[in-house]
């Protein structure tokens, strides 16, 4: 997959085009990059996409958007993996924001993006105060030469799949309803840095992982895959969250825990899965009480695989 930021004057290739904020990648998203990539083919084109960084409640209301389910580069490798074949990463600011929906359809779809056939979910709004809908791209496709197609929502066990959904599972401890709304269990990369050691003193050894999320939506002890090591994937018990009894932390650590392994892996870019949820995150009042209760999820994560 080919990433742009930004626009170019004009793309190399007629396309055809999806929106969104993709974030999370999930059932609903993938259905319509399915669509996607059917179409294209058929027309010869490139599957490409329109994204935005940041996400636009980021922008408009920093204090209350929700947390992240992705971060950039998490998304933009599920989109490879579901075949995409352009990426257009557009800079959501004050200028973009201002944009009608007509300047939109004129200056970005047509102008820069040529597109040729746009597909996009029911619910799609666009423009200056969200003023834009599918009836308005359908009219705009017939004088400007391109067809446009609305995707209808998917749904899982009644619900629909979105990133609200995903996100409310996560923070509800409900990893597997997230699974079967993403279809796939949600994850999180990141890179093994040296932490300050606090794991081998009390006798279980974790890789420190460096995570990119702000705000990881959900906190706590669980079993988890690791993908990312040779002989993988391994499984083990992980800790997310802001450590309340070892020197609480301002930003989230993730702590993993993998079992019956023991290699430098100081540097690896790690996949870790959220499998299952153990507990919540807890302070405890010294560390041989803490000690007590790693051993404890220890056990938990290893009876959970049948191990």
């Amino acid at each position: 997959m080919i990433v742009y930021r930004g626009f170019s004057p004009t793309a190399h290739s007629a396309t055809v085009l999806t929106i969104g904020n993709f974030d999370g990648v999930h059932l609903g998203h993938r259905a319509l990059l399915a669509r996607l990539k059917a179409a294209a083919a058929n027309a010869g084109l490139p599957a490409a996409v329109l994204t935005f960084e940041p996400h636009p409640r980021e922008f408009f209301a920093p204090e209350s958007a929700p947390p992240r389910l992705s971060t950039l580069r998490e998304k933009l490798e599920l989109l490879a993996d579901d075949g995409v074949d352009l990426a257009h990463v557009c800079r959501f600011n004050a200028g973009f924001a201002a944009l009608s929906a007509e300047e939109f359809i004129e200056r970005i779809l047509v102008g820069a993006l040529r597109v040729r056939q746009l597909i996009v979910g029911d619910d799609f709004r666009f423009g200056a105060g969200r003023a834009g809908d599918f009836a308005l791209l359908r009219e705009a496709g017939a004088g400007l030469g391109f067809q446009v197609e609305a995707m209808a929502s998917v749904t899982v066990d009644g619900e629909r799949a979105s990133s609200s959904a995903v996100r409310d599972a996560l923070q509800a401890g409900r990893l597997e309803h997230a699974a079967r709304l993403l279809g796939r269990p949600y994850s999180i990369d990141g890179r093994v840095v040296h932490g300050d050691k606090i794991g081998r003193q009390l006798g279980f050894h974790t890789a420190n992982i460096r995570i990119k999320h702000e705000r990881p939506p959900l906190q706590g002890v669980f079993a988890v895959e690791v993908r990312g090591l040779p002989g993988g994937p391994h499984r083990g018990a992980a800790n997310l969250g802001y450590r309340p009894t070892a020197h609480q932390v301002v930003r989230a650590l993730l702590e993993v825990h993998l079992l019956d392994f023991s290699a430098d892996i100081y540097g690896a870019h790690l996949n870790v899965r959220f499998l299952h949820k153990l507990r919540d995150e807890m302070k405890f009042p010294d560390f041989n009480a803490l000690k007590a209760q790693i051993a404890s999820d220890v056990a938990a994560v290893k009876a959970y695989f049948q191990l």
